[in-house]
């Protein structure tokens, strides 16, 4: 055995030259039970891979549907035999046995197609059914007389096949072999001469078959031939050969055939019982019954067109005679072939993920797709389904390439879930399938987005440091660094934000100083207590990174205005002239001085409060109160907005020679501050009020000039006419000199002067800071118009108009003018001046208007 197997590994060598190279394919040839070790072929060389390149490009070998024993050599690339190669379990009685082999080499991804051819070698030997076989012949049986014998298998194929068959030596007994086209090889024991029972009832003979192998095997049966005694008419079928189709999916207990033979013998000699024979295949022998009685063989198993095509089966008819004697029939079944294998699919290799920016055509995976039925029934078709981004490509017969046919997004679909589906050509046809699941990995090709591109952000002034304002968010539909979003406060490439500075927009604010973005979560928090005061807008953008390769960014705009908050009192200003104190915000009183001539009617303005406030809106605006002690008669009335202090009723001499008033001074705040001011108000007579008048700049006097002190009153007004008619000719040069300057103001600013006239219709104007007219002038001030962006601000006061014709003069505070006895609701008042054309671009969400006078004011 061993030299045979080295003989045929010898031809390997002279085989590997016929090998041939044909639309993708290589051929070689293998002796079965080659050694494991043996090269088969070169098969790095015959695919075109230079030497080394087998093992850095991943030569691999992956098998078509069938154990293949053999396998590639990383190092070399050479077709080696891995296993015990044995054609018979492998192709049975096929011939010739190829195995389908599919070579891959990656990077890149290309297949090869493999044919290896098993070659037989005579390793098998001749087989008889048993060891033994027990015949009969009648002793009257005449020379010539042939008894069929079961002839001997081999598992090989072709000449080792070829078996020939040769009888020990006897002189009654040969043996015949017959040749047909009909039912192939026939082997009969010939009886040459008479037998006589009582010279030898029994003759043992050994039947030896040598099959075509070089060195030819063997195998034996021994035939123990025993002699019977007179029952001349064996029994005979009609037929000498039966034939047979039946389907391969025929149920078991199916009626196959029929038999019958008859006897011309008489009584027990004629009695026939059959039997069955399986002479091919061997293994068949529990498929089929035969009814002793009636010769009906039936079907005990399961046909399979793909295992065993033919059957030859051989039946007896033996009579009950003494000796019994028997007739022989054979019966050739054919099993037709019925689609009842349905396709089968299976993916040999699969490259996932792909990248959701791979190139149209690349190669997903590798399938092999066969149908083990024959015919219409062996003939497949396969598709991809659901149709999407996939495409089946054939390559070789049986073999397929799921190709990328259309650009991918993982955004939008992350995850392909398909199938193979294979259907055959059979009636009905039968399917096969195979899922795939085709992951797309992501590349970074999304960048952060944030919802909304300008954001606006409200925060209280005197808020806490690291209270959080806001919360930003980008989303990035990418996944893991490429979807992870960092933020930062990016002020652009001056550096610098934006602020608002008392009651304008400036420049070279830092946003950074007053705010920071946490880098994972986007939380806008303040980095130190903002004042209303010092900044009320600060503009910056926020700009989202993502971690991606390259990285991706996004930006939205912030614009963080301060909300105003009642944190400053009102501030009273001193008087113009000097001589007097004002209170404090903090509410102690400082003292005022001012005069009034006796007999003076009611109205008559004596002195004017002034105050500020360093609030806005609401919170700076002023309203004025005269706070008189219970049951003392009011000769005194404060304005409510304008702070003049001025008679309720004519004053008498009665009424004392000084009066001592207390204002306090609030704003519209929650909760409302104040400050409270002392204003002594002198009693004279009309002359000496004509003097403090001529000798005063403003209607509140010097201490000196109100008599309160040692050395006023009337003594101290007569030191002081001399000067009466020198301060009079200055009042008068004065008053000259200011009237040109007015006229030519008036003629330069018509416009303005225009907006300032009253009274008439309300006016709107811009002011940061409400209730005060010295306040307004330490700041650049000027209007709001419709067709351009906010100016600064401009604070103006109602001038003091006389009241109207037929109006009464009331003993209370006056009451606002008409403007606010329209709007009565704060909330609808701020719609109103958020819907006025002049405001809109000046005012500032969620800030309240103030209103002094009939002038509108707002922020």
């Amino acid at each position: 055995m061993g030299d045979r197997v080295w003989g045929a590994v010898l031809r390997v060598v002279a085989v590997q030259a016929a090998w041939a190279l044909c639309s993708g394919q290589v051929r070689y040839s293998v002796p079965e039970e080659a050694k494991a070790g043996t090269v088969v072929g070169r098969v790095a060389q015959d695919v075109g891979l230079e030497a080394g390149e087998a093992e850095a490009r991943r030569l691999r070998l992956v098998s078509a549907g069938r154990r293949a024993s053999v396998e590639v050599s990383g190092a070399s690339g050479a077709l080696v035999v891995s296993s015990r190669l044995d054609r018979e379990e492998l192709c049975g009685k096929s011939a010739p046995c190829a195995l389908r082999l599919e070579v891959l080499v990656e990077r890149p991804l290309r297949v090869f197609h493999v044919e290896l051819e098993v070659t037989d070698i005579n390793d098998n030997a001749p087989t008889f059914p048993a060891a033994r076989k027990n015949i009969s012949f009648s002793e009257t049986s005449p020379p010539g007389s042939r008894f069929p014998l079961e002839g001997a298998s081999d598992a090989d194929i072709g000449a080792n096949a070829q078996l020939s068959y040769t009888l020990s030596t006897s002189e009654h007994f040969s043996l015949d072999l017959e040749k047909t086209e009909e039912d192939g090889e026939s082997l009969f024991l010939v009886l040459r001469k008479s037998l006589d029972r009582e010279t030898l009832p029994v003759h043992r003979l050994l039947l030896t078959a040598s099959d075509g192998g070089r060195p030819s095997l063997t195998g034996t049966v021994e035939l123990v031939i025993s002699v019977l005694d007179v029952n001349d008419n064996a029994p005979q079928f009609n037929q000498s050969v039966y034939k047979v189709q039946l389907p391969e999916n025929t149920e078991r207990g199916t009626l196959v055939i029929t038999l019958s033979a008859t006897d011309l013998d008489e009584g027990t000699n004629s009695d026939i019982s059959y039997s069955l024979q399986i002479l091919f295949p061997q293994d068949g022998r529990d498929l089929f019954r035969i009814d002793r009685d009636n010769g009906e063989i039936r079907l005990t198993g399961d046909l399979d067109f793909e295992d065993v095509g033919l059957y030859r089966l051989q039946a007896d008819a033996t009579d009950k005679g003494t000796p019994p004697l028997s007739g022989h029939c054979k019966v050739l079944l054919e099993v037709l072939d019925v689609n009842d294998n349905a396709p089968e699919v299976r993916v040999t290799s699969l490259s996932v993920p792909v990248a959701e920016d791979a190139s149209l055509g690349t190669v997903v995976a590798l399938l092999s797709v066969w149908d083990r039925d024959s015919g219409s029934n062996g003939d497949v078709r396969c598709w991809v389904w659901p149709s999407g981004p996939f495409v089946l490509e054939a390559t070789l017969s049986g073999s397929y390439s799921l190709v990328l046919r259309e650009a991918l997004d993982r955004e939008r679909v992350s995850e392909y879930e398909v199938e193979v589906r294979a259907e055959d050509g059979g009636s009905p046809s039968l399917g096969g399938r195979v899922g795939l699941r085709v992951p797309v990995s992501d590349v970074n090709d999304n960048a952060p987005s944030f919802a909304q591109a300008v954001y606006t952000v409200l925060a209280r002034e005197n808020n806490l440091a690291g209270a959080e304002l806001a919360r930003l968010w980008a989303r990035d539909p990418d996944e893991a660094g490429n979807g992870r979003v960092s933020y930062s406060l990016w002020e652009g490439a001056s550096g610098g934000g934006s602020g608002w500075w008392g009651s304008g927009w400036a420049g070279g604010v830092s946003a950074s100083s007053y705010v920071s973005v946490e880098a994972e979560s986007g939380v806008l928090r303040a980095l130190q207590p903002l004042d209303y005061e010092e900044v009320q807008v600060l503009q910056f953008e926020v700009r989202a990174v993502d971690a991606g390769e390259p990285a991706l960014c996004g930006n939205a705009t912030v614009q963080l205005f301060v909300l105003d908050e009642n944190d400053n009192a009102p501030a009273l200003l001193p008087a113009a002239g000097g001589g007097a104190e004002a209170g404090s915000g903090s509410g102690e009183a400082g003292t005022l001085w001012a005069w009034a001539a006796w007999g003076s009617p009611s109205g008559q303005v004596v002195a004017k409060i002034r105050a500020v406030d360093a609030d806005s809106g609401y919170n700076a605006w002023l309203r004025y109160e005269l706070w008189e002690p219970r049951g003392k008669s009011a000769l005194f009335r404060v304005g409510l907005y304008s702070g003049e202090v001025s008679t309720a009723r004519a004053l008498e001499e009665a009424d004392g020679p000084r009066q001592r008033l207390v204002i306090v001074v609030r704003d519209h705040g929650e909760p409302a501050r104040s400050a409270t001011a002392t204003l002594s108000v002198s009693l004279v007579e009309g002359g000496e009020a004509a003097l403090a008048a001529a000798a005063g700049s403003s209607s509140l006097l010097p201490r000196s000039l109100a008599g309160g002190e040692s050395g006023s009153g009337p003594a101290a007004l007569a030191s002081s006419a001399t000067n009466v008619w020198l301060v009079v000719a200055i009042c008068g040069v004065s008053s000259v000199f200011l009237l040109a300057v007015v006229l030519y103001g008036a003629s330069r600013w018509a416009p303005r002067a225009a907006v300032l006239s009253g009274p008439g219709p309300t006016t709107l104007v811009c002011a940061s800071e409400v209730g005060s007219w010295s306040y307004s002038q330490r700041h650049s001030r000027s209007l709001c118009v419709a067709d351009g962006a906010a100016k600064s601000d401009l604070m103006v006061f109602s001038p003091n108009f006389p009241p109207p014709p037929g109006a009464a003069a009331k003993d209370t505070q006056p009451e606002p003018p008409s403007l606010l006895d329209t709007v009565s609701d704060p909330s609808s008042f701020s719609r109103f001046l958020l819907s006025h054309p002049l405001l809109r671009q000046c005012s500032e969400p969620g800030s309240a208007p103030a209103v002094a006078g009939p002038w509108v004011l707002c922020r």
